[in-house]
């Protein structure tokens, strides 16, 4: 087993976009993810996207006006990120996610942790730091908007195995094991990618949180927050939390 950066440098990164359909198809479904959240709330906004990627909602924030903070750990998908952006006002950082504080000048108007990167910290003790982080950065009206599978009901049987996405030259399924009696659950990707000499597979796992909503919100809510919980996008539960 590897932990999430390693996985991503080591198994994803390279097929990341091609996960998400495509970057215009990803950068598409992050402009209608924000417009929905209503972000940026005006022109020149500091955003912080933390697991930024290669800029599913960093680039369309930029795009939409915002002064955007994107941090991740992968070097290979912030790469891609800085050779999109052009001109666009988007500052790009290879660093731990719970560290962004380091990098801000001034308060944000908002932090974004979308995706699902909120499970690959290592342990829930981290995510109440992040939650601390964010509230230490907020100013009062500041949102933090996070997004993430709830892995507290373990998938069983055949719904252990998720088909992530397949063409003629690559196929990507998941498989879902959960650590009995304990915070995680474990994530194995296995791809099939078609070479000269016939079909090649690699297989790769790392552990996931097993968060629950409700002890987000309350500890979101412990740290100053207004919190509204609400449905996601790709099944995932999204706390929207605004600094009180």
């Amino acid at each position: 087993m590897t932990d999430a950066r390693r996985h991503y440098e080591q198994h994803l990164a390279p097929i990341y976009a091609w996960m998400a359909g495509g970057r215009d198809a990803a950068f598409a479904a992050g402009a209608d993810e924000l417009a929905a959240l209503g972000l940026p709330r005006a022109p020149g906004d500091l955003v912080v996207d933390l697991g930024a990627g290669f800029g599913k909602h960093a680039l369309p924030l930029a795009r939409r006006g915002a002064r955007v903070l994107a941090v991740d750990s992968s070097a290979e998908l912030l790469q891609a990120l800085v050779e999109a952006r052009g001109a666009l006002p988007l500052q790009v950082v290879e660093g731990d996610l719970v560290d962004f504080r380091r990098w801000l000048a001034e308060p944000p108007a908002a932090i974004l942790c979308l995706g699902d990167t909120l499970t690959h910290l290592g342990a829930p003790a981290d995510v109440e730091r992040l939650v601390d982080e964010a509230a230490a950065a907020l100013s009062p009206g500041g949102r933090f908007v996070l997004g993430f599978r709830d892995y507290t009901v373990p998938p069983i049987g055949d719904a252990r195995f998720i088909p992530v996405r397949a063409d003629d030259a690559r196929i990507l399924t998941c498989f879902i094991e959960t650590e009995a009696g304990g915070t995680r659950v474990f994530v194995h990707d296995l791809l099939h990618e078609r070479t000269d000499a016939g079909w090649h597979t690699r297989v790769s796992h790392y552990p996931k949180l097993r968060l629950a909503p409700a002890w987000l919100a309350q500890r979101l809510a412990a740290c100053g927050f207004d919190v509204c919980q609400e449905a996601g996008a790709g099944g995932m539960v999204r706390l929207v939390a605004i600094r009180r």
